[in-house]
């Protein structure tokens, strides 16, 4: 009598992967948020070494936001329309796969672009501007976001699969993803933190490379041995499943689409509260940006100051680069405690209204960064020119406390855009593609905005830091107001059924 082919799929659906597994699954975003935590806490001021005034540094960041606009929508695209029967790893894995190299072959570029710039002719007179290095540096740039937003979005869309559009567990597993990416954070923002990298790797101290560029390199180097890792774990962690619901069953006819005609024809089919969500995600990244951007630079420049343009002012910036790199790594441990016990605020309080108060804490720091600003410029430095102690302190706990608002922003919207556009039958990698958008957008606006309305005001990072706080507390009473209580509770109640 002939086997029965049906009946081995047949309890395949209604078995949940557990969560060690989704645990696993997250694991990648160590990887790739160790190389984020380095970007952001010595790219900037690395940039400005090769010759790139401030004011233009903000523009060198419209990369990664001009690669997500089309890069993670598109990737998410084509992972949603592959069959997860066509290639060994499924249909997600392989694109992550893909942007962990791409992202190692990224770090390796930007480590070694001063080097290279040698090669086209670049000077090595202190002070000058090189052309050569700066153009070697923005094509790994490029790279490197590309490859950032290859790696995250099919794995935000790898956990929404695996959660099967129960809210509660789409939930943790993003607040697992917070959790690896705070890890990750607290790994890169340590070792961008200590300067003596170099001297594990002597090689890359060359004359084209000072001390702070090789400690940049040696700190990538070390970056590509974590991702590799991790993107080992989470590729073997757990099979993709063989059926995605109403992914597969409401697109058989667009099979041939134009990407970018579904991507923005999809938008009138969103819902009220989808668009809440993406616009209170760019409300929030608008508020975001102009930090991830000038962090360590306030702390340098507003703090400590020094000047990575004036060689008699370049050590107490770099004193002031490591020390905002050290509180960036406390902002992490608290980002991590924040993304474990997020689950149980979501439950009592739901989700817009958690979402909604972590982003007024958020605007109230950057509030509390502009009267730091205001009282260490009017305030009597020592002989040494180091800050007072109580001008380093509030810093810290400035930089420390954000991490609240961090894990929510890594968290929650996702999972929320996840819940609410498996509804409307598109698949989880279009849905974190336009999630993207609400994200990237903001971003290239604060990018070309930003240099420009800092010198109006005369230079530093303080009005871009006003506006970060008018944003995020818009941000605040929109999700308040518009992502209602009762609506998140009673998401939560059918994912129990």
């Amino acid at each position: 009598m002939p086997r029965r082919p049906p009946a081995p799929p047949g309890p395949g659906p209604a078995r949940k992967v557990p969560l060690r597994k989704l645990l696993r699954a997250a694991s990648v975003a160590c990887g790739v948020q160790f190389g984020w935590a380095l970007q952001l806490s010595l790219l900037t001021p690395y940039v400005q070494e090769l010759g790139i005034p401030h004011a233009f540094a903000s523009l060198v960041w419209l990369c990664g936001p001009l690669s997500g606009l089309l890069v993670q929508p598109l990737v998410g695209h084509l992972s949603d329309r592959i069959a997860p029967a066509a290639s060994p790893l499924g249909r997600r894995r392989p694109f992550i796969a893909a942007g962990a190299a791409s992202i190692a072959a990224a770090v390796l570029t930007v480590g070694f672009s001063a080097d290279l710039g040698r090669l086209f002719g670049d000077p090595i007179t202190p002070g000058s501007t090189r052309f050569g290095a700066i153009i070697v540096y923005l094509v790994g740039f490029w790279l490197l976001d590309v490859g950032n937003n290859a790696t995250q979005g099919p794995c935000r869309a790898f956990l929404a699969d695996l959660t099967e559009n129960d809210p509660r567990r789409t939930r943790i597993a993003n607040a697992y993803f917070s959790l690896f990416m705070a890890l990750g954070n607290i790994l890169g923002y340590a070792t961008g933190a200590y300067s003596g990298w170099y001297k594990i790797f002597p090689f890359t101290v060359t004359p084209s490379c000072s001390i702070s560029c090789a400690n940049l390199k040696s700190a990538f180097l070390l970056d590509i041995i974590i991702l590799v890792i991790t993107t080992c774990i989470t590729v073997a962690s757990v099979q993709e499943p063989q059926s995605f619901g109403s992914d597969e069953a409401d697109h058989p006819s667009n099979e041939q689409e134009a990407f970018l005609w579904e991507l923005f024809g999809s938008f009138r089919y969103f819902t009220l509260p989808i668009w809440m969500v993406l616009i209170v995600t760019a409300l929030t990244w608008i508020g975001w940006f102009p930090f991830i951007l000038f962090d360590t630079d306030w702390m340098g420049r507003e703090i400590y100051r020094g000047s990575p343009d004036d060689p008699s002012m370049t050590q107490s910036y770099h004193d002031g680069v490591r020390m905002g790199s050290f509180g960036l790594m406390l902002n992490s441990v608290l980002l991590g405690f924040t993304s474990v016990v997020l689950e149980k605020l979501c439950r009592k309080w739901g989700a817009g209204l958690v979402w909604g108060v972590s982003n007024i804490l958020m605007a109230l720091c950057f509030v509390a960064m502009l009267v730091i600003t205001y009282v260490a410029k009017n305030m009597d430095y020592p002989p040494s020119g180091v800050p007072p102690t109580g001008i380093i302190i509030a810093s810290l706990v400035v930089f420390t406390i954000l991490g609240v608002p961090l894990a929510i922003t890594y968290s929650i919207p996702y999972a929320m855009a996840a819940s609410r556009v498996e509804n409307l039958g598109l698949g989880q990698g279009l849905a974190m593609g336009i999630l993207n958008l609400a994200i990237v957008i903001p971003q290239v606006i604060v990018s070309l905005g930003s240099g420009p309305w800092d010198q109006l005001f005369g230079g530093g990072n303080a009005p871009a830091f006003a506006v970060a706080a008018a944003a995020s507390f818009i941000g605040g009473l929109v999700a308040i107001l518009g992502l209602p209580r009762a609506r998140i509770a009673s998401s939560r109640r059918r994912g129990h059924r």
